[in-house]
């Protein structure tokens, strides 16, 4: 893909944001976040999305070299996130003869983000139903709840493209499509994670149809072996591992409960894990570590005591996964106190309202510091781990 065609009739309109440090304001973005926008060229022109209030200018400046000093017929819109939708009102107004292409549900959302008076500037699609440009005709169908209530796709039929909103999307520019896998799955599991079921749902759709590209509102343009990234959903939306191995994460205030997950994690090789990683959840990137539990099959959690609970990065932790729905997986608990170990309770308390987890008993406890005399209870957590 050049810097603006896609093909030689969709064209690339969005904007690159290189100085945005956290995504949603939690999630890091060190390689930055693209607000991706399209637009089709036909007897009609339409527009797909528009961009953040970061990227404004930027991409009115897009539209305007790309009109060429043509108007826009449609702008549709997939999502009313802010991201995607900041600049609704002010295309309406720069544009006054073009119109809005939403669900009910997208209508529904527009007069709480602007004041805007769209008396016959309204197209309202459902499920199936299809917008003609002229040689291309777009197709949509709703995607409730991936991850708003009015997200939709569009498929454009004659070049098969698929308009995915927010599915397919990554962090980092939109040239990586080669680093695709791991940004794409940190922001899969951690902004649409919840949502497997109605994944799931959208990618039955999906299989219906002959996809050749896939233009994600965030990261680079999908053009090649499609059937990858659609299996990769498939695998993430399911809850599905994909790594026999184990994630042993951690939470120490010292060092002591840190020095323990480490000989735990000598102790898991040498009774035959292939794949062990160590996660220090105090200095790494949630986001990465939330990444990192889904990956595995398996995973020890390992946690100071706290004022008479959990250190406060690993309840973030667990209730981050909870939140997105950890499931299918089965945990090992390692806790640490002085005078009055608790943490394996509270982490044990918040692991057994999850969904198909199964906790490992017993928790393996060391008092201050790991000694020799906690051997044989970490062999036991790393058998009972080995199934």
């Amino acid at each position: 893909m050049s810097d603006v065609f896609i093909t030689e009739s969709i064209l690339y309109a969005g904007v690159f944001d290189g100085t945005l440090d956290l995504f949603e304001s939690q999630y890091p973005v060190p390689k930055g976040v693209t607000y991706n926008s399209y637009l089709i060229e036909d007897e009609k022109v339409a527009v797909m999305d528009t961009v953040d209030a970061r990227g404004t200018d930027a991409w009115f400046e897009n539209l305007d070299r790309l009109l060429a000093g043509r108007s826009a017929d449609y702008l549709v819109i997939s999502h009313m996130e802010p991201d995607h939708a900041a600049n609704i009102g002010r295309f309406a107004l720069k544009y006054p003869e073009a119109k809005l292409v939403g669900n009910a549900k997208t209508f529904g959302m527009i007069n709480q983000f602007f004041d805007l008076d769209l008396e016959g500037r309204k197209v309202v699609v459902g499920e199936g139903d299809t917008l003609s440009l002229g040689h291309h005709v777009l197709q949509f169908f709703m995607a409730p709840m991936v991850h708003w209530p009015e997200v939709m796709v569009a498929y454009e039929q004659t070049e098969k493209v698929l308009f995915s909103a927010d599915g397919f999307g990554t962090f980092g520019p939109a040239k990586e499509a080669g680093e695709w896998e791991e940004e794409a799955a940190r922001y899969y599991l951690n902004i649409v994670g919840k949502y497997g079921v109605q994944v799931q749902g959208l990618l039955k759709k999906a299989s219906a149809l002959d996809i050749q590209t896939i233009c994600p509102l965030h990261g680079p343009v999908l053009k090649e072996n499609c059937g990858y990234y659609l299996d990769k959903y498939k695998t993430w939306s399911a809850y599905q591992p994909e790594q026999k191995g184990v994630l042993v994460a951690y939470a120490s205030i010292h060092g002591n409960t840190a020095r323990a997950a480490k000989k735990l994690a000598e102790v898991l090789k040498e009774q035959g894990e292939q794949h062990v990683e160590l996660f220090d959840l105090a200095r790494g990137d949630m986001s990465q570590a939330v990444r990192k539990a889904f990956y595995y099959d398996r995973m020890v959690v390992a946690a100071a005591t706290y004022d008479g609970g959990v250190f406060p990065c690993m309840e973030e932790f667990l209730h981050h996964i909870q939140s997105k729905n950890y499931q299918k997986r089965t945990v090992g608990i390692l806790e640490n106190g002085s005078w009055a170990p608790m943490a394996g309770k509270a982490m044990k308390n918040i692991l057994g309202q999850m969904k198909d987890v199964k906790v490992l008993d017993p928790v393996v406890t060391i008092k201050s510091v790991w000694k020799e005399e906690n051997l044989a209870a970490m062999k036991e957590l790393a058998r009972a781990l080995a199934g």
